[in-house]
């Protein structure tokens, strides 16, 4: 990629690059003066919370780092490149799988592979379209203007994975201000533990409900099938279940709203998947390549020397992988700062992270967004934003990048 200017604004008006250290200020480089570029794919960069680590941009070299055995996910290891303030660990955290390595991290994704493969996500997908068209109902009664994340992006994706979790949504207020908090890198150790704590107790209680009146859902079959046959403590199902709600929801409705802001931007978008809903898939993927809302990048951590980039990084030294940049390389992906709903190699995205750390939870999320993008179109053919685009008030500081409120009308 060369020279990547981490300042630039993308043609929607949103930072096109992570902003990650304090006060919104964006990676320092360790060296020179001009804080806005990184000399070469690979460089040197302060971190947030003290220290130093490789930021790694290229689409290439991301994708060589993040499928390389030799790179560690586990965040409490010593040295490990830390973009968040998190808890002290604790043992009943064990469940928390996208920071583990090797066979650890094995064991409990698979647990979960096949209730997100494709075919079961269709299976559910009338589902997907009853939630999408009650939140459509509720927001449409509610009238002009409305808040189309509080509404529409936040409601469609908590009730999803409540559903297919087995929480009651009268729960999702509950978990979803607590998933906020963690979620949040403004949030101190002591405001997340406490909140990973009230989380555990929530989904514990209901273990426990599952055990003795399960249902048709994930949590009581881990219950019954993984838990009460010895495969799986409680405290693992705990933190399983708590890392599938906090990020089965956060980062797609991010991901909705930040897409309806998008097409909001280019009516004739919107216009076109009105009367082509074919055309979302493709879109889908565009929009996932274009936005990237993990902008924070994804840590890694040396355990053996490696050459990324051509750069030697030697044992115990941190890597960022940074998703949002390799989406935008221009050795991939033609004329990447333009919003290109027919691009052709727009599924060659790392959106959802590369190698055995990829997000399980992506063909839900797919699913999700194309439903709630086809059937917004479809019932609001006057939606528009209330708003100037610039006034349009973000969330710079959340792990995953989105908008706190998009009012529109229709």
């Amino acid at each position: 990629m060369g020279d990547v200017d981490v300042a630039e604004t993308d043609i929607a008006g949103l930072p096109a690059y992570p902003f990650i250290g304090p006060d919104d200020n964006p990676f320092i480089p360790v060296t020179g003066a001009d804080l806005e570029r990184l000399e070469g794919p690979v460089g040197k960069v302060k971190l947030p919370f003290g220290g130093w680590a490789w930021l790694v941009t290229r689409h290439e070299d991301v994708r060589q780092l993040l499928r390389h055995p030799g790179f560690s996910s586990d965040q409490y290891k010593p040295g490990f490149p830390v973009l968040n303030p998190i808890p002290p660990k604790q043992d009943d955290a064990s469940g928390l799988f996208i920071f583990m390595d090797g066979d650890a991290h094995s064991r409990f994704r698979k647990m979960l592979t096949a209730e997100f493969m494709i075919k079961n996500i269709r299976r559910i997908e009338p589902l997907i379209e009853e939630t999408v068209v009650e939140a459509l109902d509720r927001m449409e009664k509610l009238g002009a203007p409305a808040d189309l994340m509080a509404e529409f992006a936040l409601p469609v994706p908590s009730m999803t994975i409540c559903h297919l979790l087995g929480v009651p949504y009268a729960d999702h207020d509950f978990f979803q201000d607590h998933s906020r908090v963690i979620m949040d890198r403004k949030s101190g150790p002591a405001e997340v533990e406490a909140a990973l704590g009230a989380l555990a107790g929530l989904l514990g209680d209901l273990v426990e409900a599952k055990r003795e009146n399960p249902g048709e859902d994930l949590l009581s079959r881990l219950t019954l099938e993984r838990v009460d046959t010895g495969e799986l403590r409680k405290d693992e199902l705990v933190s399983l279940a708590m890392l599938l709600l906090v990020a089965g929801h956060e980062t797609t409705a991010n991901m909705i709203g930040l897409s309806a802001l998008v097409l909001l931007q280019h009516p004739e978008h919107l216009e076109a998947l009105r009367e082509d809903p074919s055309l979302a898939p493709g879109m889908v993927e565009e929009l996932l390549r274009y936005l990237t809302v993990v902008r924070t990048g994804l840590p890694r951590l040396a355990m053996e020397d490696a050459e990324i980039g051509g750069q030697r990084i030697r044992a115990g030294e941190g890597v960022v992988a940074m998703l949002a940049m390799s989406n935008r390389d221009q050795s991939v992906f033609s004329d990447p700062d333009l919003f290109d709903p027919q691009r052709r190699e727009a599924h060659r995205h790392m959106a959802f992270g590369f190698g055995l750390h990829q997000c399980i939870g992506q063909p839900l999320a797919r699913a999700e967004l194309r439903v709630a993008l086809v059937e917004l179109a479809r019932r609001f053919p006057e939606l528009r934003s209330e708003l100037s685009l610039a006034d349009v008030p973000q969330r710079p500081m959340a792990v995953t990048f989105g908008v706190a409120e998009l009012p529109v009308t229709w």
